[in-house]
């Protein structure tokens, strides 16, 4: 097994680097985009750090992409490649990086390992970096939410930055995790936005789950739509190949009619027969408080328990 390069820890002071390699950023008008990402620049310097804005910030191709897939990818590179910079966190989500999977150059994030935090659509940059360039990244608070990041948000973050030789997972007080199926595991935690994940298969860039364990989360699919990206990973044996589940959160993800599944009895259908040891809850993706958790490192999942620990 493959030791994944976990990058050195974020100190105040250090530099930031912001850029958006999916959808662009909505301002409420043209004129105030400049004004609202000058707001979020400030406000994450008041944490501490200093603030470089890439160029992808203020663009936008074709209605959803933030620059073409050519800008995307070298704003990448250069924050990369960028000595002053210490770490790189996405604008947002959206839609944009499968389209650029096969356009950057892995070298340059080999050879230049540093931080990289999102989530939604950044998971297939996730997958990328964790296989291609044995780099730990961060599922974790994106730049334009940062005037939502309650206490629970920003210390969940600060916590996978400091992280020392572990850390355990811990939902708010108010939200309980759900055991799908009783079992330990242990395995690389890898994963993301269920989407993202599925349309990995059958490319070049396909998720391996193999002896992993496997975290999944979405927002705004009807339950049918779970159930056909489920069924696509089932059917091209990533439940067979992984180690244990975690499901995070499921934003928005209703059923259309009364009669449909509801969303945990179509989760244990899915799993139970796979007797892998499963949760179901974790309050991570797109949700408000937000557990943030490094990808790439090694998980011990106590279904049974419920506990899930972290260590480098």
């Amino acid at each position: 097994m493959i030791n994944l390069i976990y990058p050195r820890k974020l100190n105040k002071g250090d530099t930031i680097g912001i850029i958006a390699p999916s959808s662009p950023y909505r301002a409420l008008c043209k004129e105030s985009l400049n004004y609202e990402l000058y707001n979020i620049k400030k406000t994450i310097e008041n944490f501490g750090y200093k603030v470089k804005m890439g160029s992808t910030c203020y663009l936008s191709y074709k209605g959803y992409l933030a620059g073409t897939d050519e800008d995307r990818v070298k704003d990448i590179e250069i924050m990369f490649e960028d000595k002053s910079i210490d770490a790189i966190l996405c604008l947002k989500g959206g839609y944009g990086t499968p389209r650029i999977l096969d356009k950057i150059n892995y070298d340059i994030i080999k050879n230049n390992p540093k931080i990289f935090i999102g989530y939604s659509d950044i998971t297939a940059l996730h997958i990328a970096f964790n296989q291609i360039c044995n780099l730990v990244t961060f599922h974790g608070i994106m730049a334009a939410t940062v005037s939502n990041w309650d206490e629970f948000t920003y210390n969940s973050f600060m916590d996978i930055l400091d992280m020392k030789e572990n850390l355990e997972l811990k939902n708010p007080e108010d939200e309980e995790l759900y055991t799908l199926v009783k079992g330990s595991a242990n395995g690389i935690i890898i994963g993301g936005n269920l989407s993202l994940i599925a349309s990995t298969i059958g490319t070049s860039y396909e998720i391996d789950v193999k002896d992993k364990i496997l975290f999944i989360e979405e927002i705004g699919e009807s339950i049918y739509k779970i159930d056909r990206m489920l069924t696509q990973l089932e059917l091209s044996g990533k439940f067979n190949d992984c180690k244990g589940i975690i499901f995070g959160d499921f934003e928005d993800c209703n059923k259309e009619r009364e009669e449909d599944y509801d969303l945990y009895d179509l989760l244990l259908n899915k799993i139970k027969k796979y007797n892998k040891p499963c949760i179901y809850n974790l309050q991570s993706g797109h949700c408000k408080p937000m557990i943030s958790m490094p990808l790439g490192v090694n998980c011990e999942l106590d279904a049974t328990n419920k506990k899930i620990i972290l260590t480098k």
